[in-house]
């Protein structure tokens, strides 16, 4: 896994990009585009453009690694 370049959740931009994603979950690109199309991650969709909320991004983390066994 990639080191992420963000130390906390406060340096992260208001909406994330599949790029910002990817670079925050330390996973591929083509991982994080995957994972922005799966139902119930967070998106807004802005045209043709996609966008991930900060705070539901966090939300969506933190529900998803509850004692690191997701759902």
């Amino acid at each position: 896994m990639k080191e992420s370049k963000y130390k906390s959740y406060d340096e992260l931009p208001l909406f994330l990009n599949a790029e910002t994603v990817a670079v925050v979950l330390g996973v591929a690109p083509s991982s994080a585009y995957e994972l922005m199309h799966e139902v119930g991650f967070p998106i807004l969709k802005i045209g043709n453009r996609m966008v991930v909320p900060k705070e539901r991004f966090i939300r969506w983390v933190e529900e998803n690694t509850k004692g690191g066994h997701g759902q």
